[in-house]
This record gives C-alpha cells, structure tokens and sequence, in this order.
C-alpha cells in the first residue's frame, strides 16, 4: 500500500496538492523577483548600473565566441607576436 492511499489521497486530490504547491512556488518567486526590482529601481546609480552590465555581456559574448572558435586569433599566435615584440628571441637561448 502506498504513502498516499494510506493518508487516504486518491489521484485527483494528489493533482491538487500538486496543482497548489506550484502555484505556491510560482507565486513566492515573483514575489522575489518583483522585490529585487523595486531594490534596483530604487538606486541612484542605475544608468551606471546598467552600463557595467552591458560591457560584462559583450565581454561574456567576447569570451564565448573565443571558446568556441569563432573568429579572432589563436592564442598562441598572439603570445608569439607578444613576446616578438618585446624582444624575445623565441626560446632560441643562443
């Protein structure tokens, strides 16, 4: 016998407890997100905000594409050009 015949559940009382602890979570996690967005609302420094918010996704982006391959150069081919031009003899040591 299972744990919900025995408390007496049938299936549509079990879809209804269901039903309402979504509902329950649903309703907690708007509350939430509304809360954090009067907090944001409320700053003086919002348009800074999101400016820094906006450079970290291109910079997200930007890293992104690079682990992907796409595009840009390798990175080794940059670390070589680097030390060239810093005077490095390319590991020769003669």
């Amino acid at each position: 016998m299972s744990q919900d015949a025995r408390r007496g559940e049938d299936t549509g009382d079990r879809a209804v407890l269901l039903a309402a602890g979504l509902a329950d979570l649903t309703l907690r996690t708007c509350a939430a997100a509304l809360g954090a967005a009067r907090g944001l609302l409320g700053r003086s420094d919002l348009g800074e905000l999101a400016s820094q918010g906006q450079r970290d996704l291109r910079a997200r982006g930007r890293l992104a594409l690079d682990r992907m391959g796409a595009g840009g150069e390798a990175h080794m081919e940059v670390l070589a050009r680097h030390a060239r031009s810093q005077g490095g003899d390319g590991g020769s040591g003669a």
